[in-house]
């Protein structure tokens, strides 16, 4: 467990590196133009010199503020999304697979949304109106998409009968216990619990996930703050939201945050939809692509090839994030209640009605 959280402190720091160059390069790709170039080779220092200079920067807290509250509020919104680390399952192997919490999904839910408390404790300490205009708007965002968000995991833990998120892992490959049949479908007595492969994983087994997982996808859109839901700024304001007062390190601990948050609800997404860190490749034939492509679930061989399938398909959602953000336009708060209260909520209502009756039936 201390080897999968130390990975996982990595993971964030190398995180917010990772994305802040591969925003820019995505973002200038889809405009057309070159992104960073100068610092380094392919612009690829640019990163650490911005780091650099933050560090530099002095940290300025404003006369009127409230200096306890306004200090800590970023540290709590980085140690909330840091926590929800501690139960992921980063491979089949016990070097990797967290603390194994029996209801490691419900407290991944729980201590995320303590960073409610720290956007609400940074734009009201600020003093600054406009930054509490930004936390209030944030704050309704993520407590109104937390619904749908909830109600689609509670689809996958209906289906999977655990909150254990290793458990859940585990019945989507090779190793499981269970009998996988082809789409979920008893009555045509396919069993590909060892063909593992895309074939095991919950989005294929169980049909109707995929666009539960678009329900999903959209709500932790709107958690990480990111376009089209990024009210916590407004055009209107010319503000940044409820960091406008922050500088310095502080700063980029808000940002460290938000990359972090963008990799933790990309590896939730593939934990519990597609295959977690099982391989995608199937076993046919002769051909053990499976179990080529895994390795033992208790050695080091099978943690890597685990712990590769996971940030592999963890990183093309976060691309997807970027992507979106650079595509469409951003929504009106009138817009952004109406798609989560009438639209994402009753749909994701219906997809637990439908994980009942497919738990019951097949």
């Amino acid at each position: 467990m201390y080897i999968a959280l130390l990975i996982c402190l990595s993971l964030v720091l190398a995180n917010v590196v990772v994305g802040v160059y591969a925003e820019r390069k995505v973002s200038a790709f889809m405009q057309d133009r070159l992104g960073p170039m100068e610092v380094g080779k392919y612009g690829l220092l640019q990163v650490i010199a911005d780091l650099l200079k933050l560090l530099q920067k002095e940290d300025i807290v404003p006369a009127l503020a409230n200096r306890k509250l306004f200090l800590v509020a970023p540290c709590i919104i980085f140690v909330a999304i840091f926590a929800g680390f501690a139960v992921l399952p980063l491979g089949p192997s016990e070097y990797l697979q967290g603390s194994q919490a029996e209801v490691g999904l419900f407290y991944l839910l729980a201590v995320i949304s303590i960073d409610i408390i720290g956007i609400l404790m940074a734009g009201w300490a600020s003093n600054n109106k406009y930054s509490l205009f930004g936390a209030m708007r944030s704050v309704a965002q993520i407590v109104s998409y937390e619904v749908p968000l909830g109600l689609t995991v509670i689809c996958v833990a209906m289906i999977s009968q655990s909150l254990n998120l290793q458990e859940i892992s585990l019945q989507q490959g090779i190793y499981t216990e269970e009998t996988n049949y082809l789409f979920g479908l008893k009555f045509l007595d396919i069993d590909v619990s060892k063909v593992g492969g895309f074939l095991s994983w919950n989005i294929v087994r169980v049909p109707f996930f995929f666009p539960i997982y678009v329900i999903f996808f959209i709500a932790t859109l709107a958690e990480c703050n990111r376009a089209p839901f990024d009210l916590p700024e407004a055009e209107s304001e010319l503000v940044g939201g409820f960091h406008t007062e922050y500088s310095g390190m502080r700063w980029a601990l808000v940002f460290l945050s938000e990359y972090g948050m963008m990799l933790l609800v990309s590896i939730l997404g593939a934990i519990l939809f597609w295959g977690s860190w099982n391989t995608p490749f199937p076993n046919i034939g002769f051909l053990r692509l499976a179990d080529w492509t895994s390795g033992e679930p208790n050695t080091w061989a099978g943690a890597l090839w685990g712990f590769f399938w996971l940030i592999a398909k963890s990183y093309i959602g976060v691309f997807i994030q970027m992507w979106i953000r650079w595509t469409f336009p951003r929504l009106r708060v009138d817009q952004l209640m109406y798609l989560t209260w009438k639209v994402l909520t009753p749909f994701a209502i219906l997809g637990i009605f439908l994980s009942a009756i497919w738990r019951l039936l097949m």
